[in-house]
């Protein structure tokens, strides 16, 4: 990471009253258009790792702003760039038990990539591993609306939730061989899980 670089400035995301939209469940890469050339292996890879890049230094200049600690890891997980802020026990703590902080610096960190970059950025942020607990309670959560739906043959709505735990939910659905649908709109979509037919 070249700390010299310029960065995008934290203030300037916030102020500019933008936001990355609300990203599908089940979003994907975007789509290539037919003319043009598929992104090789190589490519992507270069992509992803500038994306980091680039949330790192956009997180630091942050966590100096605030006069926060924390150390920033960097990974690409998948189709994503993936950064985790380690360490960082104050934010952590303002971050739970909701995980509302996490969602709205993850989107900050989206805008500073998208502007750096022109392309809209897919990056998942995490907090102190706050994303892999709430997980776990995610699919808990998931399994008994599961064994729900089998039981009663009706469909079973759950809470409002984010793109990050509807699509928790949308795999554990799919896994279980159930069908599942987002429904609503803003704060208030949800999955429903539907019984076999």
């Amino acid at each position: 990471m070249n700390l010299n670089e310029p960065t995008a400035d934290p203030s300037a995301a916030s102020q500019s009253g933008a936001t990355d939209p609300v990203e599908d469940d089940t979003a994907t890469a975007p789509a290539q258009e037919h003319d043009e050339p598929t992104e090789s292996r190589e490519e992507r890879m270069r992509r992803l790792e500038e994306e980091g890049d680039i949330a790192a230094d956009y997180l630091e200049e942050l966590l100096d702003i605030a006069d926060l600690d924390g150390d920033i890891d960097i990974d690409v997980d998948g189709d994503r760039a993936s950064v985790e802020i380690a360490g960082a026990d104050k934010l952590a703590r303002l971050n739970r038990p909701k995980g509302e902080l996490l969602d709205a610096l993850q989107e900050l960190t989206r805008l500073a990539v998208q502007t750096r970059t022109g392309n809209r950025s897919r990056l998942m942020l995490d907090i102190g591993g706050f994303r892999a607990e709430h997980k776990d309670s995610l699919e808990g959560l998931a399994a008994t609306a599961i064994s729900e739906a089998k039981e009663s043959g009706a469909p079973v709505p759950m809470r409002p939730m984010n793109p990050f735990e509807r699509k928790v939910v949308h795999d554990v659905a799919k896994r279980e061989g159930l069908r599942s649908e987002s429904d609503g709109d803003g704060k208030n979509r949800h999955v429903v899980i539907y019984p076999a037919s």
